[in-house]
């Protein structure tokens, strides 16, 4: 009886450890399939905040770039502009001017922008220069000599003035060019002989370009005393006074 007992209880025991076997291993496979769900929600969770910055990051650097692109737009634009405000500024100022001969022949000179100057010639007792200088910012274009007369100063009536002879066969360039800051010079003799000549003249009236500039633009200027005029000469424009001379002398050939 006693065995019978002691098998039954054993028995018992095995089908009790069985059944808590059973329960705890349906517990420990519960547990680890919520366990992976929650670390494969969080994975997803985590890869899902990745994605999203990732995606905010990209859309951020586009933007950015659009945006630099733009604001490069706006500056090359703005230069650009600046660039055309600030020439068109210089043409209209002058700036450093044109000094370019073709733009001489096309403009001719104006008689505000020239200053006159006669005076005796050093070294003779008969020559005259005549300095015309461009105090304009652009070159300009003169005839190829000074329009010059002679005559009394009082005089009612010019008709009677001497005009001295220039050089002839004249030919080539349209005008003579005068750079800004440069004068145009012509000598005149009013005695080349030295002889006995007209005493009565004290006044040389000049204009710059006769082919362009109206007679009141004429100026005068006086002459010293005992100057005697006989068959004066006049020469063409030139770069110096020694130039000048050798043009002078050709005068009336």
């Amino acid at each position: 009886m006693r065995s019978i007992r002691t098998r039954k209880h054993t028995a018992a025991l095995g089908v009790v450890t069985a059944v808590l076997a059973l329960a705890l291993t349906a517990c420990n496979e519960e547990d680890g399939t919520d366990a992976a769900g929650a670390a494969g929600n969080t994975s997803s969770s985590a890869s899902s905040t990745e994605a999203t910055q990732a995606g905010g990051d990209a859309k951020g650097t586009d933007t950015s770039k659009s945006g630099g692109n733009a604001q490069n737009a706006g500056a090359k634009t703005g230069s650009s502009t600046g660039g055309g405000s600030k020439d068109s500024g210089s043409s209209a100022a002058g700036g450093s001017g044109n000094t370019s001969d073709s733009y001489a022949y096309k403009h001719p000179c104006k008689a505000g922008d020239l200053s006159i100057r006669v005076y005796p010639r050093e070294g003779s007792k008969t020559q005259h220069v005549i300095e015309v200088n461009n105090t304009g910012a652009n070159s300009c274009g003169l005839s190829y000599f000074p329009q010059v007369s002679l005559g009394a100063s009082k005089a009612s009536d010019h008709s009677g003035d001497i005009i001295p002879a220039v050089p002839g066969g004249l030919g080539g360039a349209p005008a003579y060019p005068v750079k800004p800051k440069t004068a145009a010079i012509a000598v005149i003799d009013l005695n080349p002989k030295g002889g006995n000549g007209l005493t009565w003249i004290n006044e040389m009236n000049v204009l710059a370009d006769g082919d362009h500039m109206p007679n009141a633009d004429t100026q005068n200027f006086e002459l010293g005393p005992d100057v005697k005029v006989l068959d004066p000469k006049l020469g063409l424009y030139e770069a110096s006074v020694a130039d000048a001379v050798k043009s002078m002398e050709s005068a009336g050939k």
